[in-house]
């Protein structure tokens, strides 16, 4: 039986890869992080997460993983400027090759939507929901 790839790693690794989202972050390399931001990270950023997901026992190695992605910022400016960079980066993405995998497919459940964190003064995020196919074998 084959092992599937861990769909975070595919995704993270896509992201960071991605010219346009290495551009936002320049100088300085892509700060993607999964599942969850180290604790003082720094702004802005990126966090993501498989948040729910199907696959079928008959084709186990496509999954179609739901992701949750965070684009936080310390203003909101910056983090809906984040969140549409990803949004275009993924919006309807197909075959993209990343490493030994594949994304078959991507495209936005939900869109982005406004939050200030409560919990840490200073961090604002646009929270978006993006589901995948992805070929993890």
């Amino acid at each position: 039986m084959a092992i599937v790839a861990d769909v975070n790693e595919i995704v993270r690794a896509y992201l960071i890869a991605n010219a346009d989202i290495i551009a936002f972050f320049v100088p300085d390399s892509p700060r993607v992080y999964c599942p969850r931001l180290p604790e003082n990270a720094e702004l802005p950023t990126v966090s993501l997460f498989v948040r729910v997901g199907s696959s079928s026992p008959y084709i186990p190695n496509i999954p179609s993983p739901s992701f949750q992605i965070d684009c936080w910022d310390d203003n909101l400016i910056g983090a809906r400027l984040l969140y549409r960079t990803i949004y275009s980066s993924l919006q309807g993405i197909q075959n993209q090759t990343v490493g030994a995998y594949k994304i078959l497919s991507a495209i936005e459940e939900v869109q982005g939507q406004d939050l200030v964190d409560t919990e840490i003064p200073n961090y604002f995020r646009v929270l978006a929901f993006f589901k995948f196919i992805i070929k993890a074998e």
